[in-house]
């Protein structure tokens, strides 16, 4: 059983609703094995954002397959290849709305409200962010006071963001996932490092290409965009490179 600090024992104490975001990928899975061991069963709740057409088919099934708690789905009222095509830009690794609106943003409103409807005022929006990631997230606290959630207007409310994965390298996250009897995403048998949205901003050439091979029509809508609004997904320096150069699969 994972290991839990006075603080989060003292919001379980407390009767905090604990808000598992749960992609369908690898650290997501892992942190939801964790979770259902230790928070009451009436406290946890599985959040979803879903992508629309920019996720990988089949995620919100792999999901359902091993969560036992309630799962609840959001959606932005955008899309991401509609947002991208809007603004006339893709995200960057800088500024990622992606992210912001397409995935923080719902969950935050539907975490408003679920709390609104129990009449609770404390929640724990966990994440499942590794210190292995990358060097900006081993440089994030692993248990932060939200204060921009926490406090709006006449309305009160306590939000604390969780890590419960942080200090877990890759090997130990399958590991996990493997103890418990599960199984993760296909994809990941099938050659991909991460699971986010097919494209990702993020996503290592690999993983690119393995998503275009994967979901060739869904490859050829965005550089069909990329060539439509004149701007590229990826910089190389200085220099802008498109999604079919960085993969390396030319579309005709």
């Amino acid at each position: 059983m994972m290991y839990l600090s006075d603080e989060i024992r003292g919001l379980i104490e407390s009767g905090a609703v604990f808000y598992c975001s749960h992609s369908g990928g690898k650290d997501s899975q892992a942190m939801y094995v964790r979770l259902r061991e230790v928070i009451p069963a009436n406290q946890l709740v599985v959040v979803h954002a879903n992508l629309g057409e920019v996720e990988w088919p089949g995620v919100m099934d792999h999901i359902r397959k091993f969560v036992i708690h309630p799962m609840e789905i959001v959606r932005a009222n955008k899309t991401f290849l509609g947002m991208a095509e809007a603004r006339g830009m893709w995200p960057s690794a800088k500024f990622r709305q992606c992210t912001s609106d397409l995935k923080r943003g719902p969950i935050f409103k539907f975490i408003r409200n679920d709390l609104k409807d129990r009449g609770a005022t404390i929640a724990v929006n966990c994440m499942g962010l590794r210190a292995a990631e990358s060097a900006s997230r081993a440089k994030r606290e692993p248990l932060r006071y939200n204060i921009q959630e926490s406090v709006n207007g006449r309305v009160v409310r306590h939000v604390w963001d969780w890590l419960p994965v942080f200090d877990l390298t890759t090997e130990d996250v399958f590991r996990e996932i493997k103890e418990a009897g599960e199984e993760p995403f296909w994809a990941y048998a099938d050659g991909n490092e991460r699971l986010s949205c097919v494209f990702c901003i993020m996503g290592s050439i690999n993983d690119l290409r393995h998503g275009a091979i994967c979901n060739p029509d869904l490859y050829r809508r965005y550089v069909e965009l990329e060539r439509k609004i004149g701007h590229t997904m990826f910089m190389k320096g200085k220099e802008s490179i498109s999604l079919e150069d960085h993969v390396g699969i030319k579309i005709d």
